[in-house]
Parts: C-alpha cells; structure tokens; sequence
C-alpha cells in the first residue's frame, strides 16, 4: 500500500511551494547580500521548514480531500483513478493519514517561526472551509485555492523575518486565480471529450462551471492581470529601489512568461489539464519557457555582467 499512499499525497504538487521560495530569492538578490554566511544559513533553514510544512500540510489535505470527493471522483474520466476513489487506500487509512500530516505541519511551522504557525494555522482554516463548502461555491472556490498560495508566500516573508510585499501579493493573486480557472476549464473540457467518445460517467462540475465560454472569459481576463501586474511590478519604482537595472531584467522575461499562460490556455481548452503543475512539467513548450524564465531570473539577481549589460542598455 506503501505506492498508492505516496500517490495519494500528490508529491507532484509539492512543487506549488516553490511559492514560498520567492521572497528568499529576492532577498538573497537584495539585503541578503550584507548578511553573514551563518545569518543566511539560518535564512534559508527556516524556509526550507516553512516549504516542508506547506507540503505536509497541502499533502495531509490531498488525503482528506479524496476521502470526501471518493464518489464524486469515481465518475470523473481522470480523477477515477486516485488512490480512494480506486480502492487502492481505504478511507480510514487515508483520514488518519491527512490529519496526522496537518497536525505535523503545525509543529515544523513553529520550528520555523512563530510567524509562520500564524501563517499555517490560517491556511489550514482555510481548507477546512474550504472542503466543508467552500469548493462547491462558484468563483469563491477558485479565490479561496488563490489565496493559499498567496499565504505560502507571505510566509516565505515571514519566515525571514521581512516585510511582506504588496507587489508579491498582487502578482502570485492574480497567477493563480489564472491557473484555478485553468484547473476548472480542464476539468470541464475532459468531460465533455468523454461524453463526446461515449464514456458519460455523470460527472459535473461541482461548482456550476458548465460554460466554457464563461470560463474562457475568466482565463482571457486572468492572463491579462496577471501579465499587466507583473509587467507593472518589473517596471516599478519599487523593483528599481531594491534591484537597479537588475529589475528591468524581469520586463525582458515577459515573453516566457505569456508562452506558459499561452500553453496552459491551450491545454485547458484540450481537457488536458487536471493540473497547471502538470502541464508545464509535461508540455515542451511550457517546460522549456519556464526553465528559461528561471534561469533568465536568477542570472539577472546573480551574474554580475548581466546585471552590467542591462544597466548600459536601460539607464
């Protein structure tokens, strides 16, 4: 059972918690600079205890969540096939499980910070009220899943023991409410694919999303955000205050960035796309755009002579 448990904590979506790794990237670029090896060292260990938390705590509810959905899931084309909904985890094992990784996370969030339990405690508050009714209340549903990763990167913040940027709010709110509708235009489109093959199961949206024209409005006015406020924040005051010419560095990613908004429109419009995370560790193009966004990143915050050249070019 050891296989279908691993399976049933989703480690695949442990990646969602990169989220709190953004603030220690920026810091480590900024401040960071001036720290002693020891201070970062002690940085960088309460993050990694806040990234393991958030994945306990994300992993303990995956458990619980599958539990609750078992009947609905086994109607689903895709979602059929997870760990409860199969019968390959009972639901005891699976409850037992979810709330004995909740309850761990609590603990490896005040061994990062109290800050951070603060943090961790409103965001499992926030799931319990979210597979309680949360989830089946349209457009509530996706601001609620939004605002986790929202919390995950105030507490990577917080775990630093810095102030919580605005700017980093605006812009992880507006991704990921894109990448929930994403999530919610997949689902849609893969049951309309079955119906179209002669695989009716019966499954429905929970939350009423049974327009794709809706949805792909939703997508349409999300990707915008999102585009404009990171373009807003790359051009700001703010990031040239912190980051010099570095900051316009980020303006020069923007294409990689609307190449993976692009796919992951694309994929959900295919129903191939049960997870955002999956699309862009699976689609060439969304993989490839993101690794050049990352590594476009991290050479502008870290290698001197781009952060020269861009200086030259943008005074």
């Amino acid at each position: 059972m050891l296989g279908p448990c691993l399976k049933l904590l989703r480690p695949g979506d442990w990646a969602k918690n990169a989220f709190v790794l953004i603030p220690a990237v920026f810091w480590l670029a900024g401040d960071g600079r001036a720290a002693s090896g020891d201070e970062v060292r002690d940085q960088l260990v309460r993050v990694a205890l806040t990234v393991i938390a958030f994945s306990m705590a994300g992993s303990g509810f995956y458990a619980i969540n599958d539990v609750l959905d078992a009947d609905e899931d086994r109607r689903h084309p895709t979602k059929c096939r997870r760990p409860v909904a199969s019968g390959a985890v009972p639901p005891g094992v699976a409850t037992a499980l979810g709330v004995a990784l909740v309850a761990g996370s609590m603990v490896v969030a005040w061994a990062a910070r109290p800050a951070v339990l603060a943090v961790v405690a409103v965001y499992v508050g926030l799931q319990v009220a979210y597979n309680a009714r949360l989830k089946r209340v349209r457009l509530v549903d996706v601001v609620t899943v939004a605002s986790g990763f929202v919390l995950r990167a105030i507490a990577g913040s917080l775990a630093l023991g810095i102030a919580v940027s605005t700017w980093l709010v605006v812009v992880v709110f507006a991704l990921t409410l894109f990448l929930g509708f994403v999530k919610r235009l997949g689902d849609l489109r893969a049951a309309e694919l079955a119906r179209a093959a002669g695989r009716d199961t019966g499954w429905k949206p929970r939350a009423g999303y049974d327009s794709a024209e809706d949805l792909n409005w939703l997508l349409s006015t999300m990707g915008a955000v999102t585009m404009m406020s990171y373009l807003l924040y790359a051009l700001s005051d703010h990031a040239r205050e912190i980051f010099g010419a570095r900051a316009t560095g980020f303006a020069v990613l923007a294409p990689l960035v609307l190449i993976v908004i692009h796919r992951l429109y694309l994929r959900a419009n295919s129903g191939r796309a049960d997870s955002p995370v999956s699309v862009v560790l699976t689609d060439r193009s969304a993989s490839v755009a993101t690794v050049a966004f990352v590594a476009g990143v991290l050479l502008t915050l870290f290698w001197p002579p781009a952060e020269r050249a861009l200086d030259a070019l943008f005074r």
